[in-house]
């Protein structure tokens, strides 16, 4: 590419140096025809002396024009006496002396030396490119030595291309469209031995081969319109997994004009030329792929015409697929940020296909990223994105956030996975392999490396702490701006939902005003149910954390979950019952000394009309929490007993949970739910009614005790349409000559008489004879 652009600006330059060339010789024209204007000499005077005895040949002679300029008529002037000497003289007074008042006088300057120094004709020709060789040294000196550059070939006349064309013409093979694919088949294999060829050169031996990365790349360019969008692909995904397979685990830094100067090793100056190959090829690459984007985006065909519109496409996709692979394998390595800036604003590409690439690479690089770096420059891309966008961008962008690894639980085990571990001598080695003094330096030596270490993994923990930190302030910064200036925004659930996985992170001095702008979103009824629960789950997840020294009653937001329970979404996907439960675990679970025992019956008898309404993963998760109210609060087994008594009757329709008087009703859903078609939720209704024991008869099996509600919402969700527990296949039986009705009529018929004849597994009746009389009933029966 270097040579490209030197190229092109020689050319420029050759280009504007002939034009300039052109201009002066035009100026130098004019100048030369406007002296030789001003030069031009006057005529001279006719003689006003009266003629005397002349002869008509002498007035004739006298009255003719002067030549100008010749010699010979000079000299026969002066032939003609003195009379004409006169004539003569004035003659060259005049070519000498004379010149016009305003053209200033030159030394040893004539017309003819000027007229001399106009150009004949102009240069049209062309100037012929030299190539430059090198000199040649003899006795004399140095001989530039220069070569023409082959040009094009020489436009010939019509009569020769004629007798060319004529020459040239020969019929074409015609290739059947069989033929023409077997012919593409066999370019395509060569092409793709030639690529497993070069590659596996490279990885075999790196250091040698690195020149032949620059070979590879230039495939990118094929030129073969039958080949060429496919070989294309191929060495995009063969370099990229090249670069991931060879490049280092460190970034690899420029090298400085003084490493540059000093003398090292031949295997350091073979390492510094892997190095700076990989580096640029490498770049070279990403150029490639940004370029193929840029195409495509933009519409643009190429003037070879190798590849259509619609064959960019595909190109597009493979480029930002090989971008996403490189953004979460090499997160350490040059260029790093260089691809953020690509892959960011492709999450929000129209393209489904390609912004959930990139969507899932940036999920999986802040699932990875234990240290910080590549997580924080892709939330300053993201947050500028959103801005520049005037936060018009898909909801995705900003859900990403909601991956990011910050959690204090976390950074204690990720430095500890970071920590640098050194294996160290048993006592048995050192006993066996060293002397007591070297025991005694060994001892001393990994004394000090433990120090060393221990003081690296702190550095490296306060680091990522204050990583996290800067990222956490672009994250809530993004999310406050669209709070306040794009509340009507579809950004608005993304950034309520990472509001309430953040919240125990945020600023005590920013909760009241936080608080504030989620209770007038809710009281503005421009809110769905479901960015409204989001809302009500931040506003919990600030309380339940640093929240719990503030002296605030959320009551309005509790009213608010209580009047929309009735809103949720009963089939489908039934997503919102997940936040509905986590909603729940915050506000009860975790506040339960600040909930009172009214509160708690209302939100349970409403849980308990709603289980009835929903999917069964959906029922199963509502049940669990009434599972956790009943052995939370006390007193909650009033709504299993209906001939309590209280004052007033229970108002369901009523939005206030203080004021429904749910005291006064009881759990009639519970023995609906016990006959459910689904087994986990009949267990767990079983178990309510029986009061939630903790032991005893009526107690849940561990897996279903030990889980939370969210959880048992995930296990038995119904998404991929699977029955959880899976429903046993049924065997086909003989047939029977009377009906399943009247045969469990007459064996309920025996057992009750005490016949001893059966045994109460179906199976046995029909392993039993043919036919079997009841010795009670006398009653027989075949099979």
């Amino acid at each position: 590419q270097i040579k490209l652009d030197n190229k092109l600006k020689n050319k420029q330059y050759k280009q504007k140096s002939a034009v300039k060339k052109y201009r002066k010789e035009q100026k130098k024209l004019r100048e030369a025809v406007r002296d030789a204007i001003s030069r031009k000499p006057f005529p001279l005077e006719e003689c006003k002396k009266k003629q005397v005895g002349n002869t008509e040949g002498e007035e004739g002679q006298v009255n003719q024009p002067l030549p100008w300029g010749r010699g010979r008529h000079l000299i026969q002037l002066v032939r003609h006496g003195s009379r004409q000497i006169t004539w003569l003289v004035h003659l060259v007074c005049l070519m000498f002396f004379s010149e016009p008042v305003h053209v200033k006088k030159r030394k040893h300057e004539s017309v003819i030396e000027k007229y001399e120094k106009v150009p004949r004709r102009l240069q049209t020709e062309p100037e012929k490119e030299l190539i430059h060789l090198l000199p040649i040294k003899d006795k004399s000196g140095i001989i530039p030595q220069a070569v023409e550059k082959p040009g094009k070939t020489q436009i010939l006349d019509e009569e020769d291309m004629e007798e060319a064309e004529d020459f040239n013409e020969e019929p074409l093979p015609v290739l059947t469209p069989e033929e023409m694919a077997a012919q593409r088949r066999q370019k395509l294999q060569e092409r793709k031995m030639h690529i497993a060829a070069l590659a596996s050169a490279i990885l075999s031996e790196p250091d040698s081969n690195i020149k032949k990365l620059k070979e590879l790349r230039a495939m990118l360019m094929e030129q073969d319109p039958n080949v060429a969008v496919i070989v294309r692909k191929l060495v995009m995904v063969s370099l990229m997994e090249i670069f991931k397979d060879i490049a280092p685990s460190y970034k690899i830094r420029p090298l400085t004009e003084a490493e540059k100067a000093t003398k090292v090793k031949k295997e350091t100056q073979k390492l510094r030329e892997f190095e700076e190959g990989l580096v640029s090829q490498y770049k070279f690459y990403l150029e490639n792929l940004e370029q193929t984007i840029k195409d495509w985006k933009q519409r643009k065909l190429k003037k070879s015409n190798v590849i259509s519109l619609k064959a960019y496409k595909g190109l597009a996709e493979v480029a930002v697929k090989c971008l996403c692979e490189l953004l979460v394998a090499l997160p350490h390595f040059n260029f790093h940020n260089n691809i953020i800036v690509l892959i960011v604003p492709l999450m929000n590409d129209p393209s489904k296909m390609i912004s959930e690439l990139c969507v899932e690479a940036v999920k999986k690089l802040f699932k990875q990223d234990k240290l910080g770096y590549a997580s924080l420059g892709v939330v300053k891309v993201i947050s500028g994105l959103v801005r520049g966008r005037n936060y018009d961008v898909r909801p995705e962008v900003l859900k990403v956030f909601l991956h990011l690894r910050i959690k204090e639980v976390e950074l204690q085990k990720d430095s500890e996975d970071i920590a640098p571990k050194k294996k160290f001598m048993t006592y048995k080695e050192k006993r066996k392999h060293l002397s007591r003094m070297q025991r005694k330096w060994r001892k001393a030596e990994e004394k000090l490396e433990r120090e060393l270490l221990e003081a690296e993994a702190s550095e490296s923990k306060e680091k990522k702490l204050k990583l996290h930190t800067e990222t956490l302030n672009i994250v809530f910064v993004t999310y406050f701006r669209i709070l306040k200036k794009a509340q009507k925004s579809p950004l608005l659930p993304a950034v309520l939902e990472g509001l309430a996985k953040f919240a125990h992170l945020i600023n005590v001095e920013f909760f009241d005003d936080l608080l504030m702008v989620l209770h007038s979103l809710i009281a503005s009824g421009d809110l769905s149910y479901r960015e409204s629960l989001h809302c009500v789950l931040s506003a919990f997840h600030i309380l339940s954390g640093q929240g719990d020294v503030l002296n605030i009653d959320p009551m309005k937001f509790y009213t608010h979950l209580y009047k929309t329970l009735f809103s949720l979404h009963a089939g489908g996907t039934n997503e919102d019952i997940g936040i509905v439960l986590q909603c729940l675990d915050v506000m009860f679970a975790k506040r339960r000394k600040q909930v009172s025992q009214q509160r708690a019956l209302a939100f349970l008898k409403r849980l308990s009309i709603l289980a009835l309404h929903v999917l069964p993963n959906s029922s199963v998760g509502i049940l669990a929490t009434n599972r956790i109210f009943m052995q939370t609060f006390p007193r909650m087994d009033l709504l299993l007993d209906n001939e309590s008594q209280g004052s007033g009757v229970y108002l369901p329709e009523l939005d206030e949970p203080e004021h429904c008087n749910a005291q006064n009703t009881a759990l009639w859903e519970l023995h609906l739910l016990q006959r459910h078609y689904h087994p986990t939720v009949q267990k767990f209704a079983s178990h309510l009614i029986a009061g939630a024991p903790t032991e005893g008869s009526g107690v849940l099996p561990l897996d279903l005790s030990q889980r939370s509600a969210t959880e048992l919402f995930e296990t038995y969700c119904m998404k991929g349409m699977t029955f959880n527990p899976p429903v046993a296949s049924v065997t086909p039986r003989r047939k029977v000559l009377f009906s399943s009705v009247s045969f469990f009529n007459q064996y309920n018929t025996i057992w009750r008489n005490g016949g001893s004849v059966f045994t109460s597994s179906a199976l046995d009746v029909f392993q039993m004879p043919a036919s079997i009389k009841c010795p009670v009933s006398g009653v027989s029966f075949r099979k």
